[in-house]
């Protein structure tokens, strides 16, 4: 997609008019989208995301300005703006509510119980209340989780691979913002920890200052690693993490793809763009008039490993070639 295109299809984000403003002009044949976002406005891989999903749903017949509008709110990276955009969306009266991550969702099922609402990258969404199960979801919200059983174990193998001096781990999360406020992953990692001789260690962050102190007292002991969990405050404030993460010369590995190759040392996890198109099918099913109570929740098929060469040789870590012959993507 051209940047001018996607500048288009977005423009509805930095609309200034009212609600019922907006809605007066609309033709009554469009179908609007209020896409919920807790990231900063300007985050790039969210962005690209977005162009996925408006590029899947221009194949599937909706065409911004034509028969849809969507209309998109960012929390700035801060969980407590979530609920103010949230209204607002709800305020716009939008045929379809989409949410990306745990706590949009929970805001935007807070306004409506009504207004469809198809998330992604919800980790836990039987556990947060917003399903009655994954194959029948029975309300107004369904959507497609990032994660499986094993993805606590599956990060733990992998730190003490490529560092197997790892005793400690720091599960890092935002307790405003995980999926059961940090109770979720840190059951599936303290599991596995104790089969690999590892303890483990929450440590809830909520902003940049609560990431440099954190890292910086768990670094005062040898032999610790990170495992930074996937919510919208781990998300927003990546770079946060991995800088401190740098400067405490402490092994990480992280939830997605887009954390390793913007400077973080490894990654595992989902192919978050792939579940944006994915959604974008769901969101034109229904639009076209299925129920979502009906469509069952949609878990992970694919995860994907990318190793940051680069990120390793700072931290003097060697990466293990039966790590590197698994990678999906090496950033050399």
């Amino acid at each position: 997609m051209k940047r001018r295109d996607f500048i288009s299809f977005l423009a509805s984000a930095a609309v200034a008019a009212g609600p019922a403003r907006i809605r007066a002009q609309l033709p009554s044949q469009l179908k609007r989208i209020g896409a919920l976002m807790p990231y900063f406005e300007h985050d790039a891989e969210v962005r690209m995301d977005l162009t996925a999903f408006g590029e899947k749903l221009r194949q599937l017949g909706w065409a911004q300005g034509q028969n849809l509008q969507l209309d998109v709110r960012w929390a700035g990276g801060n969980v407590a703006n979530l609920q103010s955009a949230a209204r607002e969306l709800v305020a716009l009266s939008p045929s379809l509510l989409f949410a990306r991550s745990t706590a949009a969702t929970r805001a935007l099922q807070r306004e409506s119980s009504s207004i469809p609402i198809v998330f992604v990258i919800v980790s836990d969404p039987v556990g947060d209340g917003f399903v009655a199960s994954l194959a029948k979801p029975a309300g107004n919200i369904t959507g497609f989780t990032n994660v499986e059983a094993s993805l606590g174990g599956k990060w733990l193998e992998i730190i003490k691979e490529i560092a197997p001096q790892t005793t400690r781990v720091a599960i890092v999360f935002g307790p405003n913002a995980a999926a059961g406020g940090g109770r979720y992953y840190d059951q599936l990692i303290n599991a596995a920890a104790k089969s690999v001789g590892v303890k483990a260690v929450s440590m809830p962050v909520s902003n940049v200052s609560d990431i440099e102190k954190g890292l910086a007292s768990f670094a005062n002991e040898p032999n610790g690693a990170l495992i930074v969990t996937p919510d919208a405050t781990t998300t927003s404030y990546r770079q946060a993490i991995f800088a401190a993460a740098a400067v405490h010369r402490l092994p990480a590995v992280y939830p997605f793809g887009a954390f390793a190759r913007e400077g973080g040392l490894i990654s595992y996890g989902v192919d978050i763009t792939q579940i944006f198109r994915q959604a974008a099918e769901y969101v034109d099913r229904i639009l076209r008039g299925a129920n979502p109570a009906d469509l069952p929740v949609q878990g992970p098929t694919k995860f994907e490993l990318v190793v940051n060469a680069r990120a390793a040789n700072t931290l003097g870590l060697s990466i293990p070639p039966t790590l590197l012959g698994s990678a999906d993507e090496v950033i050399e």
